[in-house]
């Protein structure tokens, strides 16, 4: 997974898209939606910084993101974990690590034979945080779920850690009043947030 456990023993749970990188419009759906190609994949402002504060507090960075694009036929997993490599490069080249990355590529409403149907993988649920809980004895409680939609907030709740819900980096046709314990205009301002209402540095 990438680091040594004894770094810490409290997390930061991050979903990807609209909070680490840009969600990018799809003209074939009308919406905004992950990036399906690496040469699409741009970080927000901002982020690298945010994240390499919330690593000198001790907090372990674990990747926890929904990714049905192959599930729906939109795009290929290749495509997909091409994607995620762009984000590995950016994350060395800045020298941050993560402890881990988790994926769900399941949809409920998927066309793809393996990945549609029911998983015990995908947001809402909190599978990914308690899987990480275990690998890493982390202590739940002193840990943060950051993510931009009503289901990072959920699964966060269901987990046992406090959440942070960003504005979303796109417009919303529909407004979600499902709140966080603190709400963030970005990763930034959620990595202040964590730094005054978080543990401490130990």
């Amino acid at each position: 997974m990438g680091i040594d456990r004894l770094a810490g023993r409290k997390a930061a749970f991050l979903d990807r898209d609209g909070v680490l990188n840009r969600n990018v419009f799809n003209p074939a759906t009308g919406a905004y939606e992950s990036p399906h190609r690496p040469e699409d994949f741009a970080l927000l402002p901002g982020v690298m910084t945010a994240l390499a504060q919330l690593r000198a507090r001790n907090y372990l960075l674990f990747l926890v993101s929904n990714q049905p694009s192959y599930a729906k036929a939109k795009c290929s997993l290749a495509a997909l974990h091409d994607v995620h490599a762009r984000l590995q490069d950016s994350l060395a080249a800045a020298a941050i690590d993560f402890a881990g990355f988790y994926y769900c590529y399941h949809h409920p409403d998927g066309i793809v034979a393996g990945y549609s149907g029911a998983c015990r993988c995908r947001k809402p649920s909190p599978y990914f945080l308690l899987e990480a809980a275990r690998d890493f004895d982390l202590t739940l409680a002193d840990s943060w779920m950051i993510g931009d939609r009503a289901s990072d907030v959920f699964c966060g709740r269901a987990a046992g850690v406090r959440t942070i819900r960003v504005a979303p980096d796109h417009p919303v046709a529909v407004a979600n009043d499902v709140t966080g314990d603190f709400a963030a205009r970005d990763l930034a301002h959620a990595a202040a947030l964590i730094a005054e209402h978080g543990t401490s540095d130990g």
